[in-house]
């Protein structure tokens, strides 16, 4: 990608907001901030297509953090809560194949991503990879629509805050709830936001803990470990049954629940992205990156292919309290399948401490995501793909303009006041799971585009620090997966009776975004398409991630604790 001009090096407004400023890192070294660095990862200053030597960065993070920012960034809301919808629109056979089915695409963008990070780590790759690789204008689209995930899921996680606060009342009004969280955020992001990296830690290593605490409970309660001494194994597998029908009867309602929950695993699953975005802090990153793309990924399907197992093997898909809270929306309700179960068995305090435990985790994220929002978008701005404004910071480098835009779009949430909480809830599902799938294509897409440029210029990828298995097989099975789930996602406006304008603009707003991005770009900027032999694939970067290779000395762990981490998330 071309660069801007802007130095990054003598900049004092660049050095100010990299990593929020100089003072955390001169703190770096003791050992509470070395663990909160796992929240200062690559959603900064540097973010979506700020182009920054490896010199500019401090590669800090062990594999623990890598991967917790890839476990921690994907693991909430759509798996403690969300999952209950696909559950209810397909049933827990469908369910539990969607989930297993969707991970063998991410297997295939991680592949691919695994490859070109590994080589070259740095600061927002995929984005960036993306300009250089292929054309700067799709890189500047692909900026945007990360900026638009990102952003998007802020009101989504205010409204599951909403969504699950009514399981326990609906005194407060939802405007209200909704403009407590909005100020919240704004209060931590402009002010608090030194302790961000710190409480993202113990957060992130809170949702796993807590994921697999709920595995471990529906093996004892399925085994007639609880209250009503039932042993239920499977039985909501047969009655009322392993599928469901989804508008029509017969095969061609299953296939549409099968197909739903398909959607919802592509909303819930993701992973590559989070952790290529922390290369550019990697410590010894042509090392630590392949394991943490390997570790995230296995992580990360077992949680989600387990989860979706024990959701259908807790809760029937026809739970009148399930459908309550996805279809109709009731206060009192429980949305997160977990509660459900544990209100079946007769399970009491439990579901409410999990309950508040997943409310934690809904706020938490959003609080994140306005955080790596604003980032990205504060990356453009430098970058002169934005408005020069939003350059603007506080004085602790916080860059205050960009947050306004990001709390801004979050006022979307407000939607909730006069609709089905349950129906907006949906349409920022849409919106965020169009907004991911261009994503992963465009990871995909930028590998093959990479793959030709080494086989045009006698690249040999096999003297690579790690070369991608099943070639350009893998890469392209990705692509059209997630390219075409792109455009599924928004079907059911398409059936008899069905059109709702707004579930249609949501589910297919970026699918018109993307491209008028790329050609308004092209055509102002006058970018070039690059040709296989055009792409550089020998960047000052490479030298400096090689010195630094040859140089690396592996720095011990503070404390024996610390080592128990690094082993835990080193395999």
């Amino acid at each position: 990608m071309a660069s801007t001009g802007i130095d990054h090096h003598s900049s004092p407004l660049a050095q100010n907001l990299a990593y929020h400023g100089e003072k955390e890192n001169r703190q770096f070294d003791s050992e509470k901030h070395e663990e909160a660095r796992i929240g200062e990862h690559d959603f900064d200053a540097r973010s979506a297509s700020v182009k920054i030597s490896y010199d500019s960065t401090h590669r800090q993070l062990r594999p623990r953090h890598i991967q917790l920012i890839g476990i921690g960034g994907t693991i909430g809301t759509a798996l403690y809560v969300q999952i209950g919808r696909g559950l209810m629109n397909g049933g827990p056979g469908s369910l539990f194949l969607a989930f297993t089915i969707w991970c063998t695409f991410i297997l295939a963008v991680t592949n691919c991503m695994n490859e070109m990070v590994t080589y070259l780590p740095i600061s927002s790759p995929f984005i960036r990879f993306a300009g250089r690789y292929v054309d700067e204008a799709f890189g500047v689209a692909a900026g945007y629509n990360f900026f638009v995930f990102e952003a998007a899921l802020v009101p989504f996680e205010i409204v599951a805050c909403n969504v699950i606060i009514q399981y326990w009342s609906d005194v407060v009004p939802v405007g209200g709830i909704i403009a407590i969280c909005i100020v919240l955020y704004g209060i931590i992001n402009v002010f608090a936001v030194k302790w961000y990296g710190e409480s993202e830690f113990w957060l992130a290593l809170g949702k796993v803990l807590l994921i697999v605490g709920l595995i471990i409970f529906t093996f004892i309660t399925m085994l007639g470990g609880n209250p009503l001494h039932d042993r239920f194994g499977f039985r909501y597998w047969k009655n009322p049954g392993s599928f469901t029908e989804l508008y029509y009867e017969g095969s061609l309602g299953r296939f549409l629940g099968f197909l739903q929950c398909l959607i919802q695993a592509s909303f819930t699953i993701a992973g590559p992205d989070y952790v290529s975005m922390a290369a550019g802090e990697a410590e010894n990153p042509r090392k630590v990156m392949p394991k943490a793309f390997n570790g995230v990924f296995y992580r990360l399907t077992a949680f989600f292919v387990l989860g979706s197992l024990c959701v259908g093997i807790l809760v029937p898909y026809n739970d009148k309290e399930l459908v309550a809270a996805f279809k109709e929306g009731k206060p009192g309700a429980a949305a997160s399948p977990y509660v459900v179960a544990m209100n079946r068995l007769q399970i009491n305090t439990l579901p409410h401490i999990v309950n508040a435990m997943v409310l934690a985790s809904a706020f938490s994220a959003g609080n994140s995501y306005v955080y790596c929002a604003s980032r990205s978008l504060f990356g453009l701005a430098l970058e002169g793909k934005a408005p020069r404004i939003l350059t603007k910071c506080t004085k602790s480098g916080v860059p205050i303009y960009c947050v306004a835009v990001v709390l801004a779009i979050a006022l979307l949430s407000f939607l909730q006041v006069s609709n089905n909480a349950a129906v907006v809830l949906n349409w920022f599902v849409s919106l965020v799971t169009a907004s991911q799938l261009i994503n992963f294509s465009v990871m995909s897409f930028t590998f093959i585009k990479w793959k030709k440029a080494c086989d045009a210029q006698g690249f040999d990828r096999n003297e690579l620090p790690h070369t991608s298995f099943w070639q350009p097989f893998s890469a392209w099975y990705g692509l059209i997966g997630c390219f075409i789930m792109t455009f599924v996602g928004g079907y059911t406006v398409f059936l008899k009776d069905a059109w709702d304008v707004p579930t249609f603009l949501f589910s297919y707003l970026m699918c018109g975004v993307f491209p008028v991005i790329f050609v308004g770009w092209k055509l102002l900027k006058r970018t070039k398409w690059l040709k296989p032999h055009e792409v550089n694939l020998r960047p000052i970067e490479v030298e400096e991630i090689e010195e630094y290779t040859r140089n690396y000395v592996e720095r011990p762990p503070k404390t024996r604790f610390h080592g128990y981490l690094d082993k835990i998330f080193s395999s």
